[in-house]
C-alpha cells in the first residue's frame, strides 16, 4: 500500500483536521505563513473543520457597538477619525449619561444583540470617568446582556475595578504586526498594548483583541499579527478582524483596498490558529459584497456587529440587510 501524502505539518492530507489542529500557543511564523499559502479550498476546508469542532456551524454571535464618548483622542492612530492629529470634521462629544447608554442597550437587545460593546475615545480613562463606565456596565448587565468596553490603556487597578462591576470583555486591539506597528501609531508602543492585555487577563476579564488589515501592510505583517495573537498566554476569547475603513483626512485615507480573498484568508487563519475564539467579522462589512461576507462565515467567522448603521464613526450594514443575508445562508443568532 502506498504511503499517505503528508502536508507541511506532517499530517496525512486525508486525516481529519480536528485530530491535527487543536489549541496551541506555540505557532511559528513559518507555520502560519504555510496556512496563508494553502490553496484556497484547502484553507477553507481546514478552517471549517476546526470551526465545527468547537462551534455550531450555523450560529453567529450578535454584538452591538456604541460610541459613548466620541472624538478628541490624543493618540495618532493613522486609521482613526477620532484622533486629534487628523482633520476629519468629526465633532468631539462628552461622555454619555448612564441612562442613555442603558436605553441604547435595551434597544440592541430587542433587535437580537446578546453583547453590548461601549467605546470611548481616550488614551486611557480617568478614574472618575471609569466609575461612570462601571455604572453603564452594571446597567447593561442587569438587562441580561454580555458587556464589553474599549477605553484605551488600563492600569491593573482599573482592570480590577471594571471586573468588580461585572464586565465580561475588554477590547484592546494590537492593530497589526509588531514590526509594522510604528508605521500606524507613534503615541504608544506595541508593548503598551500587551501590558493592558495582561492587566485585563490578570483581572479575570475576557479579552477581545484583533486588528486591522488593508493599511498598506505586507503579507508578512498579517502573518505577524496572527502570530502575536495566537502565541499569547491565553488566546483572546474574541478576535475582531477589521478591514480598514478609509476616512478622508486620516493618514491612511488613501490606502489601497485589500483583495477580498486575502481578507477571507485572514479570517480562516485566525480560526485555525485560535480555534476556540469567537472570530468577529468587524469593520468594513458595509463595503463587502454578500458573497464576501458569506465566504468569511464559511472561513470561520462567527460574530458580527449588528443592528446599527454606525460602528463608532464608520458605516455598518443595517439590521434588515443582515437579517436577509443570514436568512439566505441559514445562519441564526447565538443566544446566551
Amino acid at each position: 500500500m502506498a504511503e499517505p501524502a503528508y502536508d507541511k505539518f506532517r499530517c496525512p492530507m486525508n486525516a481529519p483536521i480536528s485530530d491535527v489542529h487543536d489549541v496551541r500557543h506555540d505557532w511559528t511564523r513559518e507555520e502560519i505563513g504555510t496556512l496563508f499559502a494553502l490553496p484556497f479550498a484547502d484553507l477553507i476546508y481546514r478552517a471549517q473543520t476546526v470551526h465545527r469542532r468547537h462551534f455550531s456551524a450555523n450560529e453567529v454571535q450578535m454584538s452591538m457597538l456604541l460610541s459613548i464618548k466620541t472624538g478628541g483622542c490624543p493618540e495618532d492612530c493613522g486609521y482613526c477619525s477620532q484622533s486629534m492629529s487628523h482633520t476629519t470634521g468629526l465633532k468631539a462629544t462628552k461622555l454619555m449619561e448612564v441612562e442613555a447608554v442603558v436605553a441604547e442597550a435595551k434597544a440592541a437587545k430587542d433587535l437580537g444583540a446578546t453583547r453590548f460593546c461601549m467605546g470611548a475615545a481616550w488614551r486611557s480613562p480617568k478614574d472618575k470617568d471609569l466609575e461612570t463606565v462601571c455604572a453603564m456596565v452594571e446597567g447593561v448587565k442587569a438587562l441580561g446582556m454580555e458587556t464589553c468596553v474599549t477605553l484605551g490603556m488600563l492600569t491593573g487597578p482599573q482592570a480590577e475595578r471594571l471586573k468588580s462591576s461585572g464586565l465580561d470583555y475588554y477590547n484592546h486591539n494590537i492593530d497589526t504586526s509588531p514590526e509594522y506597528y510604528s508605521e500606524i501609531i507613534t503615541t504608544r508602543t506595541f508593548q503598551d498594548r500587551l501590558d493592558t492585555l495582561e492587566h485585563v487577563r490578570h483581572a479575570g476579564i475576557s479579552v477581545c483583541c484583533g486588528g486591522i488589515v488593508g493599511m498598506g501592510e505586507a503579507e508578512s505583517d498579517r502573518i505577524g499579527m496572527i502570530h502575536a495573537l495566537a502565541t499569547l498566554p491565553e488566546h483572546p476569547q474574541s478576535v475582531p478582524i477589521n478591514a480598514l475603513m478609509k476616512i478622508k483626512g486620516t493618514r491612511l485615507g488613501d490606502s489601497e483596498p485589500l483583495d477580498p480573498i486575502e481578507f477571507v484568508r485572514m479570517i480562516a487563519v485566525a480560526r485555525i490558529t485560535m480555534p476556540k475564539s469567537f472570530v468577529r467579522l468587524a469593520a468594513g462589512r458595509s463595503y463587502m459584497s454578500d458573497e464576501t461576507q458569506a465566504l468569511c462565515l464559511l472561513a470561520g467567522a462567527n460574530s458580527i456587529f449588528f443592528g446599527t448603521t454606525k460602528l463608532l464613526t464608520t458605516s455598518n450594514p443595517d439590521a434588515n440587510h443582515d437579517e436577509t443575508l443570514l436568512a439566505k445562508l441559514g445562519v441564526t443568532a447565538l443566544s446566551i
